[in-house]
């Protein structure tokens, strides 16, 4: 099911500027029973971004009725909300753009994530490498060029995910998750000042991590810290936390950290 401004459609202008120049936004939300898993926190992270884009869009009680609307048509699935700066020019201008365009769509969830989480998953070294950009960091914006090249490749690998670091060697997230790895009781993941997404999953982790006995620390890091590590799990908003089980062949055999975000990430908060 497509809905482009309310009405139900799959047919988008070619002058949209998220065909022109992928100049939107995004989100990606489970949802169970019916029910949109942190819809606040996807709408907050929605209206962020359309603020530091400068996209105008106003639109937000609509939207979420929306997206409740839409997600109704799904017992357990995956819906996804688009918002692009509407039709414009040929030109980079933005002028006269005043009417954005919002997307929604549903599908069903990924059938192998239950498997993944019982076996956890095999990374690979990206040798995509994303772009530092403080201003664009830690947004879902349209422009994912990195992430189809760094899944193409990954796909041409028999590992699972791929670990992917910055232009500068940092470690940054995996192709489509954020990335925690313990040692003894401190978890590290990556700053994302730079480059990468700051998930919604990845925040939720954090907040639970910081009243736990676990120590939870942003870092700069390379490679070999993850290698090191005594556990390594990943996550995104529909998984959503997942064991990683082998990286550059190390294999990681204790679940101390997945066993204490399980659940927490499976009692999510719906709307």
């Amino acid at each position: 099911m497509y809905l482009i401004n309310g009405a139900e459609c799959n047919v988008l202008p070619v002058n949209d500027r998220s065909v022109q120049f992928g100049d939107g936004c995004f989100t990606t939300a489970r949802v169970v029973a019916g029910q949109i898993a942190f819809l606040d926190q996807h709408l907050h992270r929605l209206q962020d971004a359309c603020q530091r884009l400068f996209i105008p869009f106003a639109h937000w009680v609509l939207l979420a009725d929306e997206m409740r609307q839409v997600a109704r048509e799904s017992q357990n699935g995956v819906l996804k909300v688009i918002i692009t700066r509407g039709a414009g020019g040929r030109g980079y201008s933005a002028a006269g753009c005043l009417q954005p365009t919002r997307i929604l769509s549903v599908f069903a969830s990924p059938s192998h994530y239950p498997r993944w989480q019982e076996e956890g998953v095999t990374l690979g070294l990206s040798p995509i490498r994303l772009g530092r950009n403080p201003h664009l960091a830690g947004l879902k914006h349209l422009n994912r060029l990195e992430q189809v090249l760094i899944r193409t490749h990954l796909e041409q690998t028999d590992a699972d995910e791929a670990l992917v670091l910055d232009s500068d060697g940092w470690v940054t997230e995996c192709c489509a998750a954020n990335l925690f790895w313990r040692a003894g009781d401190v978890v590290f993941t990556p700053r994302l000042d730079q480059a990468g997404v700051d998930g919604i999953m990845r925040r939720h982790c954090m907040s639970h991590l910081a009243q736990s006995r676990f120590r939870v620390v942003e870092v700069n890091a390379r490679v070999e810290s993850v290698r090191q590590a005594d556990e390594v799990v990943i996550c995104n908003a529909l998984m959503p936390v997942i064991p990683v089980r082998t990286f550059a062949e190390v294999h990681y055999r204790s679940r101390e950290l997945f066993d204490y975000l399980a659940p927490l990430c499976e009692q999510t908060t719906t709307s």
